[in-house]
């Protein structure tokens, strides 16, 4: 069998019409499919970085046709980069998820079968080279993210569903808008030659400012970019706890890549670096103060993940090469840290209903190793040594030190000091709180405390020897800055499937 990147789309999509028709013969089997299918795609990741390292990126051409007349999939270090994180990070997800809250079977059913469809829109938008097929997969992220926000009923999610969909409506309007007048100027959906058209000048100045314009606001909705982030507070803390974590480590960064992509390949834009980072400036300075604020876990930890969306929009936005680098790892480190914090903040907060914080007074005795884990990434999320976000973000302050950026740093290292504020609050509330509540705790089973502790040891191993991935980062910063290298392989070298 050959292992290529349609793999990811088409096996997901096979496993979700035949679960249905499989959970007639066996419910359990039925269950396990999501598993076996992330499974199957960490698995291709493995297979087709190890090809991209040793012979470059893969344009595998859909059907024969050549781009840019047909559709093509583009596995880059990059894109590779993201689409394992996100095959990673779904199989750990299913398999916290497993037995996380007793439903009955067709609710399990859906659940399942929404995550794995999550994974695979999420993962087609870093993967597809045709911006109408970005269009359709960043719709059945969309889809799914709005029908797990509203799963469990008798909470608040339908409203926060609502406002999601109501606020996503808008960033499908704009991108679909954005595609419209970008095919009736260029006549093509291929992204590829879209930048070689653009380069090239077909494009007029004042029609690529508003093009780009439309695409930065709809992409910057699903980036959390501020002030198109009002859906994302309800959204975290009304959906299922383990849909948090997909949130934050495979929804928001195929939205970041979006927005990534076509700044960085498609368009040229003149200043268009500068607004990412006085966007991102205001979207983490803002999220930062608002989570200070937070009295509810999960709302505090939704904040603190639109803060961290900002810090990596500001290190795409200074641009050099190892500014790029840092935003690179801080996507990595911000899904494996943010999707530790929701599975363990989960559980401490498991039986109250209100999530508060200051129900935690004393967890660290009744949950000792959930307790420490949720230390371990509030101590990594932060930046300190010796764990893994503690080089993120030094290499993005020494990217701003290179351009003497001296404002920037100060800022940064003041929102640094905010996190720091409500971050060791929580910690407080696990060790060093009398008892003063009677919640009873939930132990998490097996299948949710491997997750846990598998996301654990990755942040202090690579916090400890970060060489175990900087060399992927490396690659995938050389690809994103070579535009034209991304034009010659689309267009001049195709792999026909």
């Amino acid at each position: 069998m050959v292992i290529s990147p349609v793999h990811y789309i088409a096996v997901p999509l096979l496993a979700a019409f035949t679960m249905p028709l499989i959970a007639k013969v066996s419910k359990e089997l039925a269950r396990v499919i999501p598993g076996l299918v992330m499974m199957y795609l960490s698995f291709v990741s493995v297979v087709l970085m190890q090809q991209v390292i040793q012979s470059g990126p893969i344009s595998e051409v859909i059907a024969g046709w050549q781009a840019p007349w047909g559709i093509n999939l583009m596995f880059t270090p990059f894109s590779g980069f993201l689409a394992t994180l996100m095959s990673f990070m779904g199989l750990l997800i299913w398999l916290y998820s497993f037995n996380f809250k007793k439903v009955d079977f067709s609710q399990s059913l859906k659940y399942q079968t929404l995550q794995m469809m999550m994974v695979t829109g999420a993962t087609g938008i870093v993967l597809t080279g045709d911006i109408f097929n970005l269009f359709v997969f960043l719709e059945i992220t969309a889809i799914t993210a709005y029908s797990l926000t509203a799963f469990y009923r008798e909470r608040d999610g339908a409203e926060a569903a609502f406002k999601y969909l109501l606020i996503g409506s808008f960033a499908s309007v704009f991108v679909l808008l954005a595609i419209m007048l970008l095919y009736t100027q260029l006549g093509t959906l291929n992204m590829a030659e879209i930048a070689q058209k653009i380069q090239a000048g077909e494009l007029s100045g004042t029609m690529k400012t508003t093009i780009f314009a439309l695409f930065l606001i709809g992409f910057g909705i699903e980036a959390e970019m501020f002030p198109l982030n009002a859906w994302a507070p309800d959204a975290y803390s009304q959906a299922p706890g383990p849909i948090g974590a997909a949130f934050a480590s495979i929804v928001v960064k195929a939205g970041v890549y979006a927005l990534i992509r076509i700044t960085f390949t498609l368009f040229d834009i003149q200043g268009a670096h500068m607004y990412l980072i006085i966007a991102g400036l205001v979207t983490m300075v803002i999220a930062e103060v608002s989570a200070v604020a937070q009295t509810n876990l999960k709302r505090m930890l939704a904040y603190s993940s639109i803060g961290q969306m900002g810090f990596v929009l500001i290190a795409f936005g200074i641009g050099t090469k190892e500014a790029v680098f840092g935003a690179i790892f801080l996507m990595f480190n911000h899904a494996i840290i943010k999707g530790l914090l929701f599975m363990t903040g989960s559980y401490l907060t498991f039986n109250d209903t209100n999530k508060q914080i200051s129900s935690l007074r004393g967890f660290g005795k009744k949950l000792p190793l959930v307790s420490l884990l949720f230390a371990i990434g509030a101590f990594a999320i932060v930046g300190l040594p010796p764990f893994s976000g503690f080089w993120s973000k030094l290499y993005v302050l020494t990217a701003a030190g290179s351009k003497e950026m001296i404002m920037l740093i100060l800022i940064i290292l003041g929102v640094s000091v905010v996190e720091i504020i409500y971050y060791f609050r929580v910690v407080g509330k696990l060790y060093f709180s009398k008892e003063e509540n009677d919640i009873e705790v939930q132990k998490p089973s097996i299948n949710a405390m491997i997750p846990m502790v598998i996301l654990g040891l990755v942040i202090v191993a690579v916090g400890i020897y970060p060489d175990l991935v900087t060399g992927f980062f490396e690659r995938a910063t050389d690809m994103l800055l070579d535009k034209a290298h991304y034009i010659e392989v689309v267009l001049t070298q195709n792999v026909v499937n």
